[in-house]
């Protein structure tokens, strides 16, 4: 099985880190994974009420970013925010994403 790509933390742009949080979905599995500090497309399926596709989609533009990384656990894809490395390089950024009131999002 081939890993998933998960780009230096040092090569991450801020725009890019900014592109991904534009769609109102992906800053919720963002909240989500502050919440519970890992999970799989499934649990975002279902609390979402999206597509797994759709999520897929999104937790790929979201690791593409540098926001989050990926372990694989058999069948299973696990997600978590690279929460250290995201407060190293751009301070702040994650709590300001969690303290985001749903309504404005």
């Amino acid at each position: 099985m081939k890993l998933p790509y998960h780009p230096p933390i040092e090569t991450i742009p801020f725009t890019k880190v900014l592109h991904a949080l534009s769609e109102p979905n992906r800053v919720r599995i963002v909240r989500c994974l502050d919440e519970s500090f890992e999970n799989n497309c499934t649990a975002y399926s279902l609390e979402l009420q999206l597509p797994k596709s759709t999520v897929s989609h999104h937790i790929k533009v979201l690791r593409e970013a540098g926001l989050i990384k990926a372990r694989i656990e058999g069948k299973e894809h696990f997600y978590s925010l690279r929460r250290e490395e995201i407060e190293a390089k751009f301070p702040g950024l994650i709590h300001t994403v969690t303290q985001i009131n749903e309504e404005d999002i």
